[in-house]
C-alpha cells in the first residue's frame, strides 16, 4: 500500500500558559519531506520544566529509535520496544537530574507504512481518522473520567466538564512504572481521508461533533487548520498542539500467483 500524504499542517502553541509542555515530531519549524512517515505528538505532565522535558524527550526518543531500527511497517513489537527505550532514556535523565523526578508525558504516534498505518497512543492525547465528516477511527482516552464513563459512573456529557477530566491513567514515566501503548493497524485508508493527532488542549475546545463538521471537505485542509488554530487561540486554557495529515492518494499493492 503506497500512501501519498498531502501537505502536513502542524501547530505546537503554549496558548495562555506561561510555558509549553507539548512537543511534536517533526517540529513545526522543520521542513517536512514528502517521504516523512513518522509523526509524534506528546503532552508533558509534571509542571513547568518537567513537562517540557518529558514531551520533548519522548518525541526525540521515538525519532531516534525509529530511524535506527525501522522496518517497512511499525509492528506491535517495534512500538513496545520504542516505549521501553523511551522509558530507559527517562531513567537516565532523571538519574542525572533528580529534580525531574515525577515527569511524565502522553504520546500519540502515526507511522505510514507499506501495508497500512500504525496508530499508537498512551494517555489522553488523541488520534482521529476522518472520512466525509465522520470519524472512522478514534483512540480511546486513558483517563479517569473515561474509565468512569465505561463503568457507568458518569455520563459522557458529565465527563466533558468533570473537575478530574485531566487525570490520566497511563503515561510514559520511566521503567520503574512501565506502561503500554494501545496499538491499532489501519488498512482501510482512502483518498481524502484526513488524520488528526492532537493534545487535550484541542479536544477541550472542540467536541467530536464539532471536529467532525470541519472534515466534511477534507481537501480544504488549510482551512481546517486555520479554524482549529483560531478556535484554540480563543478558547484554550492549556497548550494546544496538533498534526493534520491529509491523504491524497492510496495505491494498493496487487499480487499475482
Amino acid at each position: 500500500m503506497n500512501i501519498t500524504l498531502g501537505m502536513p499542517y502542524a501547530i505546537c502553541e503554549r496558548g495562555k500558559r506561561p510555558n509549553n509542555e507539548d512537543a511534536i515530531f517533526p517540529s513545526s519549524s522543520q521542513t517536512i519531506e514528502r517521504s516523512q512517515r513518522l509523526f509524534v505528538v506528546c503532552d508533558g505532565v509534571g509542571g513547568a520544566e518537567k513537562g517540557e522535558i518529558a514531551s520533548s524527550l519522548a518525541c526525540e526518543s521515538f525519532q531516534i529509535f525509529f530511524s535506527t531500527f525501522m522496518e517497512e511497517d511499525a509492528t506491535d513489537d517495534l512500538i513496545r520496544k520504542a516505549v521501553r527505550y523511551t522509558e530507559v532514556r527517562f531513567d537516565e535523565y532523571i538519574s542525572a537530574h533528580p529534580e525531574a523526578e515525577g515527569m511524565a508525558t502522553t504520546l500519540t504516534m502515526l507511522y505510514f507504512g507499506n501495508k497500512g498505518v500504525t496508530a499508537a497512543h498512551i494517555g489522553d492525547s488523541r488520534i482521529y481518522q476522518f472520512r466525509n465528516g465522520k470519524p472512522v477511527f478514534r483512540t480511546e482516552d486513558h483517563s479517569l473520567v473515561n474509565f468512569w464513563v465505561k463503568t457507568g459512573k458518569i455520563t459522557q456529557e458529565e465527563a466533558l466538564h468533570h473537575p478530574q477530566k485531566n487525570i490520566i491513567t497511563r503515561a510514559i514515566t520511566g521503567s520503574a512504572n512501565p506502561t503500554e501503548a494501545d496499538i491499532a493497524f489501519l488498512t482501510d485508508i482512502q483518498p481524502n481521508d484526513c488524520f488528526l493527532m492532537c493534545t487535550d488542549g484541542v479536544t477541550d475546545c472542540l467536541s467530536d461533533k464539532v471536529l467532525s463538521s470541519l472534515f466534511t471537505r477534507p481537501y480544504m485542509s488549510e482551512k481546517i487548520k486555520d479554524t482549529l488554530v483560531e478556535t484554540c487561540y480563543e478558547k484554550a486554557h492549556d497548550n494546544y498542539s496538533f498534526y493534520l495529515l491529509p491523504v491524497l492518494k492510496v495505491q494498493n499493492s496487487s499480487s499475482y500467483n
